[in-house]
Formats: C-alpha cells, sequence, structure tokens
C-alpha cells in the first residue's frame, strides 16, 4: 500500500509515554498499523477520566481511558454514544498505596489515616465503591487533594499516609523518590471487592460509523503490538524509550513487567484472548459503579462494550 493511501488516526493515551503504554508503539515500529492502511499519531492524555470527552468531542477518534468512567459519561451524555471497542486493564490497576510504617495492612486500616488523591485519578473515582465494598468508616479518612507531581513526593515526606494511584505509576514514582522497594505497600482495589475492569481503548461513535474498517484495522494492529509485547517486554520497551529520553529504562521496563503481570496478561485473558469482556462481569461491575453513583438512566454493557471490532479470539491468543 502506498504512503499516500495511509488514513491518519490520531490516538489518546491517558497518561505519559511509560512502559504500559509499549503495545501501541511496538505496533507503530513493527508497522501492523501500516499493515492496515494506518498511519498512527498517539499523544500523551491528562489521566485515566478527563480524556473521554475529547474523544466524544472528536478532538482524537480513538483514546485510551478508563471504562468506568464511560460508564458515568454515558449516563450524563446519553447522546454521546463513545463505546469500548478493546479491553486492556482486564484488572484494573486501581490501588492504595502507602509506606509499610504506616502499617495500613487491610482497606479498614485507613481510618484515622490521611488519603492524598487528585481529584482526577482513575482510581480515586473508586474511592466510594471500595469504601462500601470493605465498610470503612470514610468519615475517618482525611483527604488531602494532591496534584499527580506532588502526590509521591508528598508520600515520600509523610505528609500524607497513603495515596490513590496506579499501581504500577505510584511504585516505580516512590523508588524514584529515593524510597526502597520493601518499603513500600500496594494494595490492589481489585483483591479487596472491586470487580471493575480498567482501561480500555473507546472510539467516537461518529467516527466508528463512518470508518469501520479503520477502527477495526487499528483493534487489530493493537492486539499484535499487545501480544508481541507480552511475549517480549525487553524488546518492546525500547519501541517507548525512543519517544521518551527522559524515562529510566529499568523503571520503565519493570512498570510494564509489572503491567502485564497484574493488569494486562491474567488467567481470564490467557484463557479467553486480548480485548474481549466478560459482559456478565462487566453487568457486575456497573452496579459495583451504581454503589457510588446515581444513574438518571442506567446504561446496559452492551451500551458500553462492543466487540464488534474484534478479531476472532483465535487471533486474540497467545
Amino acid at each position: 500500500m502506498q504512503a499516500s493511501a495511509q488514513t491518519a488516526v490520531k490516538f489518546a493515551l491517558d497518561w505519559k509515554f511509560e512502559g504500559p503504554s509499549a503495545p501501541y508503539f511496538v505496533a507503530i515500529d513493527k508497522g501492523y498499523y501500516k499493515a492496515e492502511g494506518l498511519d498512527v499519531t498517539v499523544d500523551s492524555g491528562p489521566g485515566s477520566v478527563a480524556g473521554i470527552a475529547r474523544v466524544a468531542a472528536g478532538a482524537y477518534p480513538l483514546g485510551f481511558f478508563d471504562i468506568n468512567s464511560l460508564v458515568k459519561f454515558r449516563d450524563q451524555n446519553p447522546d454521546q454514544r463513545v463505546q469500548a471497542v478493546m479491553m486492556v486493564y482486564d484488572v484494573p490497576p486501581f490501588a492504595i498505596v502507602s509506606l509499610k510504617k504506616a502499617g495500613i495492612t487491610s482497606p479498614k486500616g485507613l481510618e484515622g489515616k490521611i488519603l492524598g488523591a487528585p481529584a482526577p485519578d482513575g482510581a480515586f473515582a473508586q474511592w466510594k465503591a471500595f469504601v462500601k465494598a470493605n465498610r470503612i468508616d470514610d468519615s475517618r479518612v482525611k483527604i488531602e487533594n494532591v496534584g499527580f507531581p506532588v502526590r509521591e513526593p508528598m508520600l515520600a515526606q509523610g505528609k500524607v499516609d497513603a495515596i490513590t494511584g496506579f499501581s504500577f505509576s505510584s511504585y516505580f514514582n516512590l523508588l524514584q523518590n529515593n524510597i526502597k522497594p520493601e518499603d513500600v505497600s500496594v494494595m490492589l482495589m481489585s483483591d479487596h471487592g472491586i470487580v471493575l475492569y480498567g482501561n480500555a481503548i473507546m472510539v467516537n461513535p461518529e467516527f466508528a460509523k463512518a470508518n469501520p474498517k479503520v477502527v477495526a484495522g487499528f483493534v487489530r494492529a493493537t492486539v499484535k503490538g499487545f501480544i508481541e509485547t507480552a511475549k517480549n517486554p525487553d524488546e518492546a520497551i525500547k519501541s517507548v524509550m525512543k519517544r521518551n529520553e527522559t524515562a529510566e529504562l529499568k523503571i520503565e521496563l519493570e512498570r510494564l513487567k509489572m503491567a502485564l503481570r497484574d493488569n494486562m496478561v491474567t488467567p481470564w485473558v490467557k484463557a479467553n484472548g486480548v480485548g474481549g469482556v466478560d459482559m456478565a462481569r462487566l453487568e457486575k461491575s456497573i452496579d459495583q459503579v451504581a454503589d457510588t453513583y446515581e444513574f438518571k438512566n442506567r446504561p446496559k454493557a452492551a451500551d458500553i462494550f462492543t466487540d464488534a471490532f474484534l478479531p476472532p479470539a483465535a487471533e486474540r491468543k497467545f
């Protein structure tokens, strides 16, 4: 296919160019998008919640954001039918991160403590569901609204007792703040009653309707990038490092391996293939969103996720 025939596609990440973003850059570098006739540009994003509006507005036809935030967005904007087309974080990286010396060994251990949480943080967005699932007396947890750049430094300096964040972000950010690995405690919300999914690839509805082959091609190439990354993370990380010269190779490789192990290549994904969801679990996760959020018009799982653009399961297996 001639370069002139390539369709330009802008794709918005949730965050910076870090280890877990490797599949998209691998798909660019290995020519998977190009083979689908796509010229893909990847941009960093403002967090896993705020970017959904960018996809809805059409600024980006495709983006990578939190599916639980999409559930709320669809309820608040029923005429903007943004849908998820590929699940990436089968287990969400939503976590409560603390230093071991704080002695927070269970969710209830947060009572009487100060929790640092950025308002637009995808993990903090699940706080009320986490509180309900674990019967935390949240009147006894002081929540400090902190910015993303100061979140881990404030924990390292003891200005807060714990923080909300993505496990693979906060953990490695603490190491970069001179905290030893053995002094960090990461509590995954999914280990404590949270059945939610994490980030998924989403599409603008008008774009999907007008360009179904482009969307299917993007998803197919991304699945290949995902499988290639999971098979060989040491090679895949080079595609990230090329685009983020300030990043540390060792940290980003470990971050990628942590995300693959805990969030992306789960037992369910190994059994069923990359990118799909269990619709019954997705319905339950919408119920869990309802624990913390009052729906005007509760969307169904089929409103939120479609497998119409996924390649056959056989092509999505490892």
